[in-house]
């Protein structure tokens, strides 16, 4: 079924970050529909239910309890009913580790978390409006991180 809104999920254990992730998507002028989840345990009973609509893009927090981003982005990328979902890991992180073990898991773009609100919105928009067909077509390390 299309829609005519993006379908984004931000899974993350910070209600702040959250509450400004919502925010943010609430000030850009895209026509976007949000839903965010407390952890990684949340996410994955989420997605598995029969009936979902799945996001077109899911932000992924690396540091989460119960489930962390990265046992997420394994057990996503394992399932091929979750084949279109263009995943973002968005983190606190700028550990080259945790670049390197996302990007061959199979994310799709890395974005370490912005400092100040404006940023934050510049970066989400960014991302929300990428072609994921172009964008992944030649996905390397280079374009792999988002830098703003």
């Amino acid at each position: 079924m299309q829609h005519d809104y993006i379908h984004i999920i931000l899974a993350d254990d910070d209600e702040d970050d959250r509450l400004f992730f919502v925010d943010a998507f609430e000030e850009l002028k895209i026509n976007t529909k949000v839903k965010t989840l407390n952890d990684g345990v949340e996410l994955i009973n989420y997605l598995n239910q029969d009936d979902v609509q799945l996001p077109n893009v899911l932000f992924l927090d690396l540091n989460m309890p119960r489930k962390n981003g990265l046992e997420c982005l394994e057990e996503i990328k394992a399932n091929p009913k979750f084949d279109d979902i263009a995943i973002a890991i968005y983190s606190t992180s700028a550990s080259e580790d945790d670049i390197e073990n996302t990007f061959v898991q199979g994310a799709n773009i890395y974005i370490k978390k912005p400092d100040d609100f404006g940023t934050l919105k510049k970066i989400l928009s960014e991302v929300v409006t990428i072609n994921w067909q172009y964008h992944t077509n030649g996905l390397n390390k280079d374009n792999f991180l988002l830098r703003m």
